[in-house]
């Protein structure tokens, strides 16, 4: 059974819990999460329940009647996230909205193969570095890797390029020799009920990959699992590698079903291992991307820069150009099914000097950005990215929340902003997100909730003024097409409904569609947009205030990313630079995304913990959730009552709360 304990227990009552509980030959696990602590009690349950939740401290007793306890949803409803370091300052992090990609060869075979294939998956963008230095072979007589000298040569090749090395453990002899190189273990398909092993190795805490056995069930899989749980370690990824069948057109049968009947019964992240399942490279990729599609929390795949050489699995293992085309196959899906792809954020030199430049856009991490950083005594501003060309609204924005604090950089999109954000091309991003005539950008509340690794930090409201923009010689009678962003057309619907003759065309801004009237040097183009751009592209206004309504305001939140290590979670994250500049301004403002089950009354009573907590709803937007036909995320923004003492420790009693009610939760940022 999971006793939950109160918050503000005295280690008296808990000691005299726990006396209780072994008393009745419970084998006791305290796990510290992050708004509550729990016992987990394994043992034959030969007591009375309600004994133990009498007892002073204990907030609820959950009995769990399944073999395993701590790996199941009961002993955890909400998804588990996996953390893992790298040297950059970054956290890596398995499970949740996150697609993450583990490549590199099979087995380390020298050091400029393991430099030369972890260069090739790092440009590729694999998150983390996989190679074998203790190979369990069927063969005596087979290559069994180079120990120790391979985890030297792997542990280089991974922190040249900010990849954690993962790499398979086949004896608890090897834990002292592999501690120092090694960043998560992977337990093979042989070893999966090497119980013995799985204590040692879960008594380490640290990250611990286990792969499913040649014919293992998936309960057996969980049993497993529960052994590494129960030893110390809460950092547990399952991975479906493939099962033994009567077929033999494949090395296994990759059993895809595993992942969604995982998902229900256990709150451990899950990734496939695709180039084991199949065996055969080519078939490979569509079974990797498939996985994805199935709800896998990401891959771990073999790549060897030259297979034909490869000294173990050289047919299964992909050539760098294949795990290149998987991984922009991927970074197609994920928004499809309402995920992002993991990136390594780059070196501090390289995203300083040319992170916010051209190379923004030649990657798939951040669009085209048109600025540079401006270098000051030699110190490079921040960038905060924003969605269009030189003279949106959006960079008036950040104008007026960072005065000259950072570097404006304009990418392609409103997705590239925050992918710009989570791989570090950018510090913050300018994000609107409504409008008080057009309504919400609905584009952006679903990117809030794809992209797990950003906070909002801030907000800032900007007052909306379009002018009719031509080029010299351009006048009301010569337009035949206008160029905006949607909601510009929206804002001027009474103006341009005198002109309905004139051909609309949507932009991805309003000085983007200011930049294309220019380039075209045509009069019988025109642009809505801000009176600004007429200087900037050299265009004249035909007409001022166009506008339906003079009170036009858009709200901008600004983001930042929350997957650094001095920045682990998003309440850290919150008020960073409000702190940074010393303003002393409290946190005024709260924003969530949840969802809730399927029954009679379920938002009702959500909405009814913000109520008790006199906490005022200013917004309340649904959106579908990817894969989940007529299920919602709910997007809250509230006001934190003034006299509060501690608005983050406030609004995470609120969170705790509203966990207990909701399917899913996020905090999005606690913020002014």
């Amino acid at each position: 059974m999971i006793i939950v304990l109160k918050n503000g227990i005295t280690d008296a009552e808990k000691a005299n819990i726990k006396s209780v509980l072994s008393a009745h030959k419970f084998k006791l696990n305290e796990v510290k999460g992050e708004e509550s602590t729990v016992l987990a009690a394994v043992g034959k349950l030969a007591m009375d329940i309600r004994e133990v939740e009498v007892l002073p401290g204990v907030a609820n007793v959950i009995p769990i009647s399944k073999p395993y306890k701590m790996a199941s949803r009961e002993f955890k409803p909400e998804n588990t996230i996996v953390e893992i370091p790298n040297n950059r300052g970054q956290i890596i992090r398995v499970g949740g909205s996150r697609v993450v990609s583990i490549a590199g060869p099979c087995a380390v075979e020298s050091r400029e193969q393991m430099l030369e294939a972890a260069a090739a998956v790092a440009k590729s963008g694999a998150s983390m570095l996989r190679g074998g230095a203790y190979k369990p072979r069927t063969s005596p007589y087979s290559f069994q890797g180079l120990g120790e000298e391979g985890l030297r040569y792997l542990k280089e090749a991974g922190e040249k390029y900010g990849l954690p090395v993962v790499t398979e453990i086949v004896a608890s002899e090897n834990i002292p020799v592999m501690k120092d190189y090694v960043d998560v273990y992977q337990v093979g398909a042989r070893n999966m009920q090497n119980f013995e092993l799985l204590k040692k190795l879960g008594a380490l805490g640290k990250p611990v990959i286990l792969k499913r056995g040649l014919s293992a069930t998936i309960e057996e899989l969980l049993m497993a699992a529960e052994y590494l749980l129960s030893s110390g370690t809460d950092r547990v990824i399952l991975c479906e590698r493939g099962i033994r069948t009567y077929e033999k057109a494949t090395r296994n049968t990759l059993d895809l079903s595993a992942i969604p009947i995982l998902r229900g019964m256990t709150h451990l992240p899950i990734i496939v291992d695709p180039s084991h399942a199949v065996g055969i490279r080519d078939k490979v990729p569509p079974m990797g991307l498939a996985a994805i599609a199935s709800g896998a929390d990401g891959i771990i795949v073999e790549v060897h820069c030259h297979p034909e050489k490869a000294l173990s699995d050289g047919a299964q293992s992909l050539y760098p150009e294949q795990f290149d085309k998987l991984m922009r196959d991927i970074e197609a899906l994920a928004p499809v099914i309402g995920k992002e792809v993991a990136h390594i954020r780059a070196p501090e030199a390289e995203r300083r000097l040319s992170g916010a430049s051209g190379s923004a856009g030649a990657d798939r991490a951040g669009g085209t950005a048109e600025s540079t950083r401006q270098t000051a005594g030699g110190e490079c501003k921040a960038v905060c990215a924003y969605s269009g060309k030189r003279g949106a609204y959006a960079e008036q924005a950040i104008a007026r929340y960072f005065g000259e604090g950072v570097q404006a950089v304009a990418v392609d999109g409103f997705r590239d902003i925050f992918q710009a954000v989570v791989d570090g091309k950018a510090d913050y991003g300018m994000v609107p997100i409504e409008n008080s005539l057009a309504g919400s950008v609905y584009q952006n509340y679903d990117n809030l909730t794809a992209f797990a690794d950003v906070s909002i930090i801030g907000t800032v409201t900007l007052r909306i003024e379009h002018a009719l923009l031509g080029v010299k010689g351009a006048t009301l009678g010569t337009i035949k097409n206008v160029y905006s962003h949607p909601q510009g057309f929206s804002q001027c619907h009474n103006f341009l409904y005198e002109h309905k003759n004139w051909t609309q065309i949507d932009a991805v801004s309003t000085a983007t569609a200011a930049s294309i009237v220019a380039k075209a040097g045509s009069t019988e183009n025109a642009a809505i947009a801000s009176a600004v751009n007429a200087e900037l592209y050299g265009l004249e206004v035909i007409k001022e205030n166009i506008i339906d309504d003079p009170r036009n305001y858009t709200r901008f939140v600004i983001i930042t990313a929350n997957h650094l290590a001095t920045a682990a979670g998003s309440d850290e994250a919150a008020s960073a630079f409000l702190r940074q500049k010393g303003e002393g301004v409290t946190p005024n403002m709260v924003s969530f995304v949840f969802s809730v089950s399927n029954e009679p009354g379920a938002l009702y009573n959500c909405l009814g913990i913000f109520q008790e907590a006199h906490l005022n709803l200013s917004r309340l937007e649904s959106r579908p959730i990817a894969g989940k036909p007529w299920r919602y995320w709910f997007y809250a923004d509230a006001q934190i009552p003034q006299g509060v003492p501690d608005a983050e420790d406030y609004v995470r009693s609120i969170l705790e709360t509203l966990k207990a009610k909701a399917e899913d939760v996020r905090l999005l940022g606690v913020y002014a």
